[in-house]
C-alpha cells in the first residue's frame, strides 16, 4: 500500500537521540521524545550551573534564580498570559488540576452545585472533580460527543444551568485528537456564571495558545508532552482568581512569615509552590518551548495534520480497521482491528520497529462511550514523517495477515 510522501517542516529527527536506529515512535501523545537542546539544558542545570533558587546569597544561586524565573516568564509568553505571576509551576497537568480542585474548588463549590465535564476527558480531568464533589456535596454532569467524536457543545448548552460553577474540558482529546471550540465553550460556561478550565496537554505541543484570547479561566499542561522533561508542568489562572485562592500545600517557599501563633503566605504564584521546586525541570521546559517556537507551531501542526490524513486514508483501506475521531484530528489516530486485541496490534508493530499505544489511554469512560475496551493509538510529533506512516501501514498489513 502506497503512502504519500512529503518532507517534514524541518528535518529534525537528528535532534532526537531517542529516535536512533530508525525507530518509528508513534506514541508522542503519551510522552514526547526529547531534543538534544533540552537534554543539554538539563545536563547544564544539574552540572556546572546547579544551585538552589530563592535562598542563596551567592552568585550562582542568584543566577539560577534568574534562570528559573526566566522560565516562568517564557511559559507566560508562550501561552499569552498577562503576567508571569499568573504561572504556577506544578509537577504536571494532573497536579495542576488537583491544585485547582483543592484550593479554588473547596471554596467555590458546595452542596447542590454542579461541575460539567465531557465524555472524552482524561482520568486526570475526571477524578479530582469526583473527589471534590464527594467532599462538598456537588454533582457532576457529562456532555456527550458528536458522531465524529467532538464534544457536543449544543447538547452541553442545553444541560448547563446556573448551578454549574465549573466547566472542565480537554482542549484536544488525547484519544481522538478532536479539537474543542474553546470560544464557544467559554461563552456557554460564562453565560451561566461558571469558570472554564482547559486541559491543554495535547494542544500546546502543536498549536499556538493564547489564554486571554481563548477566554478561559484556568489552563494546564505538562512539559513532557511538549518535548520537555517529566515532573514539571504549569497552571495558568487569571490573576484575580489566583489572588483569592488559598494555598494547597504548606512548607518552605510559600510563606511570608511563620510563627507558632500564625503564618502568613506569599502572594501568587509562590503561594502555590511549597518546597524546593523542580529547578532543572523548569530550565528544560524553557529549552523545549524555545525549540518548538524556533520551528514554528503552525509548521508542526500542518505536518501533523498531513500525517493524520495520510494515515487515516491508508488505514481506511483495510476492511477490518475501524477509525475513531474526526477526520481533522490533531496529531492523533485511534483505531481498532476487528477480532484483534489492541495489545496484540501493539506487540506485532513493536516487532516491526513501530511504537504505538494500546489500551484505554486513561480514558475509560470514553472507551465505554465508543463501545470498546481499548483502542490502538498512533500519535505524531515534530519528528514524525511519512516513513513512520508507511511503517505503521506495513505493520498493520502484517497484523491482518497473522489474524486472517
Amino acid at each position: 500500500m502506497n503512502v504519500m510522501t512529503a518532507p517534514t517542516p524541518v528535518d529534525v529527527r537528528a535532534d532526537f537521540p531517542g529516535l536512533a536506529n530508525n525507530w518509528h515512535y508513534l506514541d508522542t501523545a503519551a510522552t514526547a521524545q526529547k531534543p538534544q537542546a533540552v537534554i543539554d539544558a538539563i545536563a547544564r542545570g544539574y552540572g556546572e550551573d546547579y544551585a538552589t533558587v530563592h535562598r542563596g546569597v551567592y552568585s550562582r544561586s542568584a543566577d539560577m534564580t534568574l534562570a528559573y524565573e526566566a522560565a516562568r516568564k517564557r511559559v507566560a509568553d508562550f501561552i499569552g498570559a498577562a503576567s508571569d505571576s499568573e504561572i504556577v509551576f506544578t509537577r504536571g497537568a494532573t497536579e495542576a488540576i488537583n491544585l485547582v480542585a483543592n484550593s479554588w474548588g473547596n471554596g467555590a463549590l458546595g452542596a447542590g452545585d454542579r461541575i460539567m465535564l465531557s465524555a472524552l476527558e482524561h482520568h486526570s480531568n475526571i477524578v479530582p472533580w469526583q473527589m471534590l464533589a464527594e467532599r462538598v456535596g456537588a454533582q457532576i454532569d457529562v456532555a456527550p460527543l458528536t458522531d465524529d467524536g467532538k464534544i457536543d457543545l449544543d447538547a452541553m448548552a442545553v444541560m448547563l444551568t446556573d448551578q454549574h460553577k465549573l466547566v472542565a474540558l480537554a482542549h484536544v482529546s488525547n484519544v481522538l485528537g478532536s479539537l474543542l471550540d474553546v470560544k464557544r465553550a467559554a461563552e456557554l460556561a460564562h453565560g451561566v456564571g461558571a469558570k472554564l478550565l482547559l486541559d491543554g496537554c495535547q494542544a500546546v505541543p502543536r498549536m499556538a495558545v493564547d489564554v486571554q484570547a481563548l477566554d478561559c479561566d484556568f489552563y494546564v499542561f505538562s512539559a513532557h508532552k511538549l518535548y520537555g522533561p517529566t515532573g514539571i508542568g504549569a497552571l495558568w489562572a487569571r490573576a484575580d482568581i489566583l489572588e483569592a485562592m488559598p494555598p494547597w500545600e504548606g512548607g518552605g517557599s510559600m510563606i511570608d512569615k511563620v510563627s507558632f501563633e500564625r503564618t502568613t503566605y506569599a502572594p501568587p504564584p509562590q503561594r502555590f509552590e511549597a518546597g524546593t521546586p523542580h529547578i532543572v525541570g523548569a530550565l528544560g521546559l524553557h529549552a523545549a518551548i524555545d525549540y518548538v517556537s524556533a520551528i514554528g507551531l503552525d509548521a508542526i501542526h500542518a505536518q501533523e495534520a498531513a500525517l493524520v490524513t495520510w494515515a487515516r486514508e491508508a488505514l481506511s483501506q483495510f476492511n477490518s480497521v475501524r477509525l475513531f475521531g474526526p477526520e481533522d484530528s490533531a496529531g492523533i489516530v485511534s483505531f481498532a482491528i476487528e477480532g484483534v486485541h489492541p495489545h496484540d496490534i501493539g506487540t506485532i508493530l513493536d516487532e516491526e520497529g513501530v511504537a504505538i499505544r494500546a489500551g484505554h489511554h486513561c480514558a475509560q469512560p470514553l472507551m465505554a462511550a465508543l463501545g470498546v475496551d481499548a483502542t490502538a493509538r498512533a500519535s505524531f510529533g515534530v519528528y514524525s514523517n511519512s516513513d513512520d506512516v508507511a511503517a505503521l501501514v506495513q505493520g498493520i498489513e502484517r497484523v491482518t495477515r497473522i489474524f486472517g
